[in-house]
């Protein structure tokens, strides 16, 4: 071993925290294919602009490779000042161009803690400004949170959340803001911004007690445990859903709260719901205790708080005590059909559980790696039972998962889907999930009336499942009969307040198979705004905007596709997507088409 010469210095690595700007221009290939001199020269006269304004506003201009350019602030106010001045100079200089020829950059800044080589920067810091710029418009600025709480009540501009984003090689999301620098549009943000900070109330007057089920705490002193008492608040929502005299809110939604400590009145006032069950999981060894208490939140009171020990393998038994008890505290009664199966164990094999519920929450991530990590799970659930109904009916859709990502060009993946899910079917025939799936692969196969009539059934057994009838919305969309699927999907927005933006997508989809394509317009904006890469999001406004006569506003949609999958195949997704009639393909061909881009 050589020991270290104490006379030489150790050489310590530079750190410090800066504002990091990260920009690139939106369409720079199809730029570069059109005409590789003219771009090069007007993109030469734009990055003197970026440099003025950089060194005007007392920043550092670090690195410009290509298309992109990265520049390094002390300040946040200097870093989104320069960014505004910087979008307004270069909106100037578009206007003497031709619609087509006009140079969009897209910007992004963060604050972070940076690693300093010479002239260089590296590091999380740099990494989160470039994924942040990425989520902005062509044109427009995006900010992370940490710039918003360093900006906000100091400048003149309007901040548009565009919430928690996902974002590549970043472990935890990032909180997301639009800047808006239009002053015809910075009072109607902020108008917006204010509206949008007061709770929801309820949306509607229940004829059925409502409940929301908030994520039950880990007591266990471990946060590995964390899946554990989340597998159980999920598992009671799931059971008091299969009750048709309850009004039960989607886990999407209760699960925004968790971690939080929240008012039952709070949850009460924006989620819609009278009732609130609050509960906590302790799990050591081969011992487990829960405890749990239903609060009538219009009046704070108690209506029971019980606490159950016992083994872990009477955990089933434990979670059909606690549904018997809110049923018969709030006297609801259930049919036969309810008798028969409300807390009914999934399984008898506690590890094939254990796996199955580690395996539900890696698939709710729809993410490539954590769709895989699901699916080996999954297969080890059901090698442990083999008649383990819902693990077959989630392997299948670990599978749908993929081929609508385009992960994988596998032509037997709707297949793989149909198996499961037809398995899960025989194996539970009262299972909603397992229904659910096998309507997904049945519609894939273009078997409109077999799909449809899966998702009725996948929701008469669970008449509180808001996915099931956003399923049923999309299944009746593709078969010609979008007019019923307007109404499902709200039914579903009522299920689910905190609803994903899958849920806008599947309403815009309808509104656009309907021919109210300025409707449709603006949901599919609502879905961008809540996530900027939902690619197939950008294809149905890009033939939406075509339709109503907006082809240089569906070129950037266009773009934004090839942003998100540069490789990406039109013909691939529209074959993918079973409509009933042909028509309706060919329309999406003959609009994306008339784009130039794909």
């Amino acid at each position: 071993m050589v020991e270290e010469d104490p006379e030489v210095p150790t050489k310590r690595i530079e750190r410090r925290l800066s504002a990091v700007f990260s920009t690139d221009l939106q369409g720079y290939s199809r730029l570069m294919g059109e005409n590789e001199e003219a771009t090069i020269r007007t993109l030469t006269t734009y990055r003197e602009v970026f440099a003025n304004q950089i060194r005007k506003h007392h920043g550092r201009v670090v690195d410009s490779p290509g298309d992109n350019l990265l520049a390094e602030f002390a300040s946040a106010i200097d870093a989104v000042r320069c960014a505004v001045s910087v979008q307004d100079e270069l909106s100037e200089n578009n206007a003497k161009l031709s619609e087509h020829r006009k140079m969009r950059f897209r910007i992004g800044i963060n604050i972070g803690d940076v690693i300093v080589e010479a002239e260089r920067i590296y590091g999380d810091g740099v990494n989160i400004a470039a994924r942040v710029e990425a989520l902005a418009e062509g044109g427009g600025i995006a900010i992370s949170g940490t710039v918003f709480d360093q900006v906000e009540g100091k400048l003149d501009f309007a901040f548009q959340d565009l919430g928690e984003q996902s974002v590549k090689n970043i472990a935890k999301l990032v909180r997301v803001y639009r800047v808006v620098s239009d002053p015809k549009l910075i009072a109607e943000t902020k108008q917006t911004n204010r509206a949008q900070s007061q709770p929801e109330p309820a949306q509607q007057v229940l004829d059925k007690p409502s409940i929301a089920v908030l994520p039950f705490a880990n007591l266990s002193g471990d946060p590995e445990q964390e899946y554990f008492s989340d597998g159980m608040t999920e598992d009671l929502i799931t059971d008091l859903s299969k009750i048709s005299g309850l009004f039960i809110i989607s886990r999407n939604s209760v699960f925004t709260y968790k971690g939080r400590a929240v008012k039952p009145e709070i949850v009460s006032n924006e989620l819609g719901v009278r009732y609130v069950v609050e509960g906590s999981v302790r799990k050591a060894g081969n011992r487990v205790r829960i405890t749990a208490q239903l609060i009538d939140a219009s009046t704070n009171y108690h209506l029971w708080a019980e606490r159950y020990d016992g083994q872990l393998d009477d955990i089933f038994e434990l979670q059909d005590k606690v549904i018997k008890q809110i049923v018969a505290a709030l006297a609801v009664k259930l049919t036969v059909g309810e008798q028969a199966r409300v807390g009914v164990a999934p399984t008898v094999n506690l590890e094939a559980y254990d796996a199955f519920v580690r395996a539900r929450e890696e698939y709710s991530r729809r993410d490539r790696t954590a769709n895989l990590h699901a699916r080996s799970l999954l297969e080890r659930a059901i090698e442990l039972d083999p008649n383990y109904a819902e693990a077959y009916a989630y392997l299948g859709r670990t599978y749908l998962v993929e081929t609508v990502n385009q992960w994988t060009d596998d032509p037997q993946n709707i297949e793989h889907v149909f198996r499961y899910g037809e398995k899960a079917v025989e194996l539970d025939p009262s299972q909603p999930t397992a229904h659910e799936t096998l309507a997904l692969a049945l519609v894939g196969k273009k078997q409109f009336e077999l799909a449809i009539a899966s998702a009725r059934k996948a929701i008469s057994f669970d008449p509180n499942f808001a996915d099931g009838y956003v399923t049923l919305a999309e299944i009746l969309s593709f078969a010609g009969q979008a007019q019923e699927s307007v109404s499902l999907v709200e039914q579903a927005m009522l299920l689910n307040p905190r609803y994903t933006p899958s849920y806008l997508w599947s309403l815009g989809h309808a509104k656009f198979l309907l021919g109210d394509y300025d409707e449709a317009i603006a949901l599919m904006r609502r879905v961008l705004t809540r996530n900027p890469n939902h690619l197939i999001a950008h294809l149905i406004l890009a033939s939406a905007l075509v339709e109503a006569g907006r082809l240089e506003a569906a070129k950037f949609s266009a773009e934004e596709v090839l942003r998100i999958s540069p490789n990406y195949q039109l013909d691939i997704t529209l074959e993918r997507m079973p409509y009933k009639d042909s028509a309706v393909v060919e329309r999406h061909v003959r609009n994306l088409r008339q784009t130039g881009v794909l």
